[in-house]
């Protein structure tokens, strides 16, 4: 098909905001709307020159409508569009490495509240785009008006994949060393509550559903799992159940978080320790990485069962191209995002879940005893500070602590043996994030403080 490039009015519709280091979000209808959509999907067109684009979309009730304009703008573009309907964004991914295309969009605002939604867009071989690699060039493109045009029409065909993405999500996993069990699941009315029941169809497990009805509105809480007042509810129904344990889904359904039979939140980098062990079981002296705040534990457990582990900084359009870099089996992040790399090396909620299944079934403990096996230390969780000058603060810190090694992967981090910190800065807020993890109760607030208070000035603190 014969494309030109067509020189338009610039566009005055689109909020430069939205154009994040890993996606493109924003509340509808103030930030995002379907003209918005459809710029978008003009200028990604324009970025990209695809022939054929995969197009999902999650429950929003915005969804729909940014889903058919987006999709508008692409064939307006004289790109062919794959209509996947309602997935979840590691569907997306597989759809778009399985079968071919040349690249693809999930209409979704992952975990943000109902008010929200947004694009996550990838390339061919489900590889990211990132806010320096084609983000900040398809919001240029928006602003100048300088689109592609073409002398046709692409065409729109619907295909459902779910089939073929559960047989691939359970192809990770040997079904006979599963145990049959009870597993209490809260899809938080998000596209889990889609994709989900036909996997465990195929499973013997038996499934507690939680709030698997899809609603753009989430009622029931925000489908943000990482912070533990959205996983309240799932807690307590798997102690009340008796269950064996459970897990969490945001809202696009690509991220993971597990709860022990105790009703014990499990971190993300709980959850990358224990899929690293099974994958070296299977692959010894792989590579797999993890992100700069994961704990230690994690590289301890890779270095332990014979892997090579290689940290990394935080954020999936960071980490997939270094997986395929380093031709990494699995790569992980605290923040629930889990890598294959015989996945596109791209990331699966729904493959993570399904390997610590065959985990469990294979050790024949409770998880709780499989994580106190390997996880020693305590942990602070995140802690936000606004700052005005967040590399100010940083430089602040690292003189504090001058006479330590500092690790600059990812903001700074330094290891002092029974305790460590990192600190970074919000890629896109004025915020410093602080994470610190101690061998003790007493000495993980001891240091929480310490490090607080250099990073929000408010007291004198002990030299290091």
């Amino acid at each position: 098909m014969k494309t030109v490039k067509k020189r338009t009015t610039p566009s005055v519709l689109t909020d430069p905001t939205i154009f994040k280091s890993y996606d493109i979000r924003g509340k509808v209808p103030e930030q995002l709307n379907a003209e918005t959509a459809y710029a978008i999907g003009r200028a990604v067109a324009t970025y990209l020159g695809p022939k054929t684009m995969a197009v999902g979309r999650d429950v929003r009730l915005s969804s729909d409508e940014l889903a058919e304009r987006l999709i508008s703008g692409l064939t307006r573009s004289g790109v062919n569009v794959i209509d996947l309907g309602l997935v979840s964004t590691d569907g997306m991914y597989f759809a778009v490495g399985k079968y071919g295309y040349d690249g693809g969009i999930m209409v979704t605002a992952s975990h943000n509240p109902a008010a929200y939604n947004g694009f996550k867009i990838c390339r061919a071989d489900a590889v990211p785009l990132s806010g320096e690699q084609g983000i900040q060039q398809i919001r240029d493109i928006i602003a100048t008006g300088d689109y592609r045009d073409s002398s046709g029409v692409g065409k729109v065909m619907p295909r459902d994949i779910a089939d073929d993405y559960t047989a691939h999500a359970l192809s990770f996993i040997d079904r006979d060393t599963l145990s049959p069990g009870t597993i209490v699941i809260d899809a938080g009315n998000g596209i889990g509550g889609v994709i989900l029941p036909g996997v465990f169809a195929r499973l013997p497990h038996r499934v507690i559903p939680m709030y698997f009805e899809p609603d753009g509105r989430f009622p029931n809480h925000p489908a943000s799992p990482i912070e533990l007042e959205n996983t309240e509810d799932l807690r307590k129904r798997v102690v009340a159940e008796g269950a064996d344990f459970g897990a969490a889904f945001d809202g696009d359904a690509d991220r993971m978080f597990l709860v022990d039979e105790k009703g014990r939140q499990l971190g993300g980098d709980v959850v990358v320790a224990l899929v690293a062990r099974a994958l070296l079981e299977r692959e010894p002296n792989a590579t797999i990485l993890y992100n700069a705040i994961c704990s230690k534990m994690v590289p301890q457990t890779i270095t332990s069962h014979g892997g090579n582990p290689v940290k990394t900084p935080v954020g999936h359009a960071l980490i997939k191209p270094l997986m395929k870099r380093h031709n990494a089996v699995f790569g992980g992040e605290h923040s629930g995002h889990f890598y294959f790399r015989n996945n596109w090396f791209a990331d699966s909620g729904l493959i993570a879940l399904l390997v610590c299944l065959e985990v469990i079934g294979r050790a024949r403990k409770p998880l709780s005893e499989l994580v106190a096996e390997i996880d020693p230390y305590f942990r602070s969780g995140e802690i936000n500070s606004t700052v005005h000058d967040t590399q100010a603060v940083i430089k602040k810190i690292r003189m504090h602590y001058k006479d330590a090694e500092p690790d600059l992967i990812d903001g700074v981090s330094i290891d002092f043996g029974d305790w460590w910190f990192n600190a970074r800065p919000s890629n896109t807020e004025p915020l410093l994030r602080l994470n610190v993890e101690a061998s003790s109760p007493e000495l993980l607030t001891e240091k929480t403080e310490e490090v607080l208070a250099l990073i929000r000035g408010k007291k004198k603190v002990k030299s290091a």
